[in-house]
């Protein structure tokens, strides 16, 4: 099993920016594509955004699109998640994947209920 290790989230003001990290330093296979998922306390587990490992297509949840950016560095087994113009909404607990069969809609909607999740890093946005 893959061992996830999230990193770079905080307490920020509304508006602010952060920048997450995911690394999967045990990966072996190359052809999956990256994902962010994040849950807030009570709250249902959200697809928030994924890279496709075929050509860095991307897929991002309507909600942050226009203000969060992923990437990813294959060489180093690791994601990205740059955020900015945070928003309360968008304090929650951010996890990573780097299994998805593929980045689309339909795979990160499925995905939330059947990944395995590591400890992920928290992200907190004050007004």
């Amino acid at each position: 099993q893959v061992q996830l290790v999230e990193s770079g989230g905080g307490s920020v003001q509304s508006g602010g920016s952060l920048r997450l990290s995911c690394a999967a330093p045990g990966l072996t296979l190359d052809y999956y594509s990256f994902g962010w998922f994040r849950q807030a306390p009570g709250k249902e587990r959200e697809a928030v955004s994924c890279i496709s490992n075929r050509d860095d297509g991307a897929w991002y949840a309507e909600s942050v699109k226009g203000r969060f950016t992923i990437s990813r560095d294959n060489v180093r087994k690791m994601v990205f998640l740059e955020m900015t113009d945070l928003k309360l909404e968008d304090t929650a607990q951010y996890y990573c994947a780097t299994d998805l069969p593929r980045c689309d809609g339909e795979t990160m909607q499925q995905y939330k209920d059947l990944g395995t999740w590591g400890r992920g890093t928290q992200v907190t946005v004050s007004s």
